[in-house]
C-alpha cells in the first residue's frame, strides 16, 4: 500500500484513544455500507428512511463522524439489521 509521509507523521502524534475512535468510526461506516449494498440501497434511500438529508447521511458515513448510540440504533432499526455485533 502506498503511504503519504506527511500523513504518516501526523498519525504518529494522534493519541491511541483517538486512533481507536477513528478505527471504530470507519468500521461502523463500512458496516453500514455493506448492509446498504446487500439490500441494494443507496445513501439517499437510508436518508429517506431516517427523515434526514442525504448530505447528513453522507457525513455520517465518511468514517470520521462520531455517531451517537441513538443514531446507531435508529440506523439499525431503519435497515433492519444490527450495525454493531
Amino acid at each position: 500500500m502506498k503511504t503519504n509521509k506527511i500523513l504518516d507523521e501526523i498519525r504518529g502524534y494522534i493519541s491511541p484513544d483517538v486512533k481507536k475512535q477513528l478505527e471504530i468510526s470507519v468500521s461502523l461506516a463500512n458496516r453500514i455500507y455493506d448492509i446498504l449494498e446487500a439490500k441494494d440501497m443507496s445513501q439517499k434511500d437510508l436518508a429517506k428512511l431516517l427523515g434526514k438529508t442525504e448530505t447528513e447521511v453522507s457525513r455520517w458515513l465518511s468514517g470520521t463522524h462520531n455517531l451517537t448510540i441513538a443514531t446507531i440504533a435508529k440506523i439499525s432499526v431503519a435497515l433492519g439489521e444490527d450495525i454493531i455485533k
